[in-house]
C-alpha cells in the first residue's frame, strides 16, 4: 500500500454520501447445531482450512467436493466437520460474490448438521468494504494521498462483484474475526505480526478490528487495511522468531495463514500478476522451522486452490 499513487480525480465515487457505519445491522442467526447425545459423545469433527479463493468459485466447489465437504449440488456433506476459510473471497477472479454466497450458505448448513463453516477477515474484505463505504474519499497513506477505490481497482477489484454486493454481504464481511485458534493451530489471514498492534489476546484483536469497522473512519480503516496487507514476516532468517511471537501471545503451536501465495513465498514467481505462468503447487508450504503453514496455493497465478485437513500428515 505504501506504493500507491495519488488518487486519480476521474475515478467513479462508490457509496458517496452514506452515513451508516460498516456494522449497523443485527447479525444473521445461523441454524443451531443439533445436540443429540450421540453427536456430543463423538466430539468435534475433522478440521479443514481453505486458502485464498479470490473469486474462483468453480475451483472452490471442485476443491470442496474433492475433500467430501460438499455434494454435487454444492450443499454441505461433511456432518460435524469443521471448516475455516482464511479470507480473501473476492477480487481478481470472476465470481467473488458467488464465493461469499456459498460460504454463507455452508455456514448455515454445517451448523444444522452439527459441524461448522467459519471465515476470517482478509485484507481484500477490508478493501471491498472500504471501496463500497468510502469510494474515492482521500485517505493518508505512507506515500501520500490514496483512496480505497483506487486501491481496490489496483488490486483486481471486479465491477461485477461491486454491482452484486448487497447489504447482507457487507454486514457478514464486517463481522468476520481476524484471528482464531483451533486444535493448536493459530489461524490468521496475513503472514504478518501486525496483529500484535491490535491486542494481546485473540478476543482483544477481534474486538479492536470490529470497533474500527463500527466507527467507520476512513483513515482508521485504511490503516487497518494497510497493516493487514503486510507479508513475509515468517519467510526469512527471523521468521521462526516472528511466528513464536504470535504463538506466545495468542496460543497454538503453528501459525496457519493465507495471503502470500506459496510460489511468491518461494520466489518462483515475481509478482501475483504473472498471468499464464504454470506454478507447481501440490499442497501447503510448511516453513519457519515448522512453525508456519502457508495455505495460499496461488490460484490467481495458475496455481492451486488449497483445501487441507489439519493437522498435516507427517
Amino acid at each position: 500500500p505504501d506504493g500507491y499513487t495519488p488518487t486519480a480525480r476521474d475515478l467513479p465515487v462508490i457509496g458517496a454520501g452514506r452515513t451508516d457505519t460498516l456494522i449497523d445491522q443485527p447479525a444473521a442467526h445461523l441454524l443451531p447445531a443439533p445436540e443429540t447425545e450421540g453427536e456430543a459423545a463423538a466430539g468435534p469433527g475433522p478440521l479443514y482450512v481453505v486458502g485464498d479463493v479470490h473469486g474462483y468459485y468453480d475451483e472452490l466447489r471442485e476443491a470442496l467436493t474433492a475433500e467430501g465437504l460438499i455434494d454435487a449440488d454444492g450443499s454441505w456433506a461433511a456432518g460435524n466437520a469443521r471448516l475455516w476459510f482464511l479470507g480473501d473471497f473476492t477480487d481478481r477472479g470472476p465470481d467473488g460474490i458467488g464465493v461469499i454466497d456459498l460460504v454463507m450458505q455452508l455456514s448455515a448448513e454445517a451448523a444444522a448438521a452439527g459441524g461448522y463453516c467459519k471465515a476470517l477477515m482478509g485484507n481484500h474484505e477490508l478493501l471491498l468494504l472500504g471501496a463500497k463505504r468510502f469510494g474515492d474519499t482521500p485517505v493518508q497513506s505512507g506515500a501520500g494521498t490514496a483512496s480505497f477505490q483506487a486501491a481496490w481497482l489496483l488490486n483486481g477489484g471486479q465491477k461485477t462483484d461491486m454491482d452484486r454486493l448487497e447489504d447482507h454481504h457487507l454486514q457478514w464481511m464486517a463481522r468476520l474475526d481476524a484471528v482464531m485458534e483451533e486444535d493448536g493451530h493459530l489461524l490468521v489471514h496475513s503472514d504478518t505480526t501486525a496483529y500484535l498492534e491490535y491486542g494481546d489476546s485473540i478476543e482483544a484483536v477481534n474486538d479492536t478490528v470490529h470497533d474500527v469497522l463500527t466507527r467507520s473512519e476512513a483513515d482508521e480503516v485504511w490503516d487497518l487495511f494497510r497493516k493487514f496487507t503486510k507479508r513475509f514476516a515468517f519467510r526469512d532468517a527471523s521468521g521462526a522468531e516472528a511466528a513464536r511471537r504470535l504463538l506466545d501471545t495468542y496460543g497454538g503451536t503453528r501459525v496457519v495463514h493465507g495471503h502470500s501465495p506459496i510460489p511468491y513465498l518461494l520466489g518462483e514467481v515475481g509478482t501475483e500478476d504473472s498471468d499464464g505462468e504454470q506454478v507447481a503447487v501440490e499442497g501447503p508450504h510448511v516453513y519457519a522451522d515448522g512453525l508456519a503453514i502457508a495455505m495460499d496455493g496461488g490460484v490467481t497465478m495458475a496455481g492451486k486452490l488449497l483445501v487441507t485437513q489439519l493437522p498435516l500428515a507427517s
